[in-house]
């Protein structure tokens, strides 16, 4: 590693070495060399926030010690209802390959951390050895890897200024400036990102646009809010896990001290685009993507993915939908699905076969008759994508939900044949016939929660999931209590029902 890139994660070029290969040894050399104070540990709490544990050093022997032994933390504290206090106790150790010097403080080293339990076993019940499990369990069995990258959305809430060009209701997407205000506080982020990652693909601005917030609560009255999305490039899926929790904490602290609040909240205004947090996912054999065949469709293991999926789509909005407005944003002939089926290039579906280079990636020579150059991607890109999820979601369960299903359809004999049933064309939303034979989504939490008790069969199979995780998660969402919400709003009066969803929506902008 000898040339120079001014978002190369800075640890990398300073060892002149890839990530993957840092020791203990290197990471002490970046404390002498680097002058840090201390090291910050972060790991995803039960919340599905990042959390963090400073620990200062006054010695060379207490930074080596601390990088070999980790720290003992709570476990009752940070997962809530997912362990008894009684065997909660834990070691926190740090995943050297994770390790990025703070954007907001250059005095501390991060990581990235995992959680063991006393006998020095990974412990069962956290969401991201839950989501490890899941993907090694994955590998043994059907010999393949799983890929995914997420496209979390986001809102940023600023004070509004009375500014000129103001883009059009529901028409911000890819918005460049002066149209979109906030541009230069995501490109802060997407450098962060980006140095810590390595995996950031792009940021555009998104459909979402309020020029004035009306709100029953003072910090968002009149406060102009831009939707935003940031892609990752693809990862092994446990990694993707923690580049989303990074993500989500990069974004709100880049906005915070932008003087900005961002929120990831499922929806914030009736008739405005909701926050979504698709996943795409790709099959991976001995480092080369196998989700095409020959006639560049999707190949039979994909297929099977497919099948497995659908399968499991219901239940997974136990993980993916996890408050009531959630299923604001989850409504007929919109971009957000609310029936089980997938299609090409469909963003109205569950499930999208995005294009995916399949006719070869050498486009740019399609347009520039001056370019000589070949240019091959051996690899291939090809993805499937689940659109149901939202800002709610807890990130590393659904990702391991996302694993099981991939596991059960590329397991189970009749995956192909559900692949088919479950395929459409077109707007399903025209055809009555097709609508009534698809399966629908969960309209509510509560729904979701007796969905997931009902297939949970599909999770204990494979020994992923510990029950009383799955019991924890449905008791989160039965307390939303929001069953029957559609026939309460239904019996208000047009201003009633919508001061009382902003109320609802407006709470889950401090939640999510």
């Amino acid at each position: 590693m000898t040339e120079k890139y001014a978002l190369a994660n800075p640890l990398c070029e300073m060892l002149d070495k890839d990530r993957s290969e840092f020791t203990r040894a290197d990471l002490l050399k970046v404390v002498r060399t680097k002058n840090i104070e201390r090291f910050t540990f972060r790991y995803t709490g039960g919340d599905g926030r990042l959390k963090e544990l400073r620990l200062p050093f006054s010695n060379m022997e207490q930074a080596d010690r601390i990088l070999a032994a980790g720290e003992r933390v709570d476990g009752s504290s940070l997962f809530k209802g997912f362990v008894d206090a009684g065997s909660s106790d834990l070691y926190v150790v740090p995943v050297y390959r994770s390790a990025f010097i703070n954007p907001f403080d250059d005095t501390s080293l991060d990581f990235i951390c995992r959680f063991l339990d006393r006998d020095g076993r990974r412990a069962p019940f956290t969401p991201d050895n839950i989501l490890a499990l899941a993907h090694e369990r994955f590998r043994e069995r059907t010999g393949l890897e799983l890929w995914a990258l997420g496209e979390p959305e986001f809102y940023l809430i600023a004070e509004n200024q009375g500014e000129h060009y103001i883009p059009p209701r529901q028409a911000g997407y890819h918005a460049a400036a002066p149209y979109f205000k906030s541009n230069a506080v995501v490109n802060e982020m997407l450098r962060h990102l980006s140095r810590i990652t390595g995996a950031v693909k792009y940021a555009h601005s998104e459909v979402g646009f309020i020029e004035a917030m009306m709100s029953e609560e003072a910090q968002l009255s009149g406060r102009r809010a831009e939707q935003h999305e940031i892609e990752f490039h693809s990862h092994p899926i446990e990694e993707m896990g923690d580049f989303l929790s990074i993500a989500q904490w990069i974004i709100r602290k880049v906005a915070y001290l932008n003087g900005m609040i961002a929120t990831f909240a499922p929806k914030i205004e009736e008739g405005i685009a909701g926050n979504g947090y698709h996943v795409h996912m790709e099959l991976i054999k001995d480092g080369r993507n196998i989700m095409t065949g020959p006639d560049g469709k999707l190949s039979d293991p994909a297929l099977k993915m497919v099948g497995g999926l659908t399968t499991y789509a219901s239940s997974l909005s136990a993980f993916g939908n996890t408050c009531a407005t959630s299923f604001r944003r989850l409504v007929p002939n919109q971009e957000a699905p609310t029936r089980v089926c997938w299609s090409d290039s469909n963003r109205s579906v569950l499930i999208r076969v995005p294009l995916g280079w399949s006719g070869g990636a050498d486009l740019a020579r399609l347009i520039n008759p001056s370019e000589t150059t070949d240019y091959q991607d051996a690899r291939g890109r090809q993805t499937v994508e689940i659109r149901s999820p939202d800002g709610s979601a807890f990130g590393h369960l659904l990702l391991a939900g996302l694993v099981t299903s991939a596991d059960y359809g590329l397991s189970q004999p009749d995956s192909l044949e559900v692949a088919k049933r479950t395929h459409v064309e077109g707007n399903i939303f025209k055809d009555p016939a097709l609508l009534a034979r698809l399966d629908a989504l969960p309209p509510s939490c509560v729904h979701a929660a007796r969905v997931l008790r009902e297939q949970r069969a599909l999770y204990d199979e494979y020994g992923v999931f510990p029950p009383h995780v799955i019991d924890h998660v449905c008791s989160l969402l039965e307390i939303e209590d929001d069953e029957h919400l559609s026939a309460k709003l239904e019996s208000m009066s047009d201003e009633e029902r919508l001061a009382y969803t902003r109320r609802m929506m407006h709470r889950d902008i401090h939640r999510h």
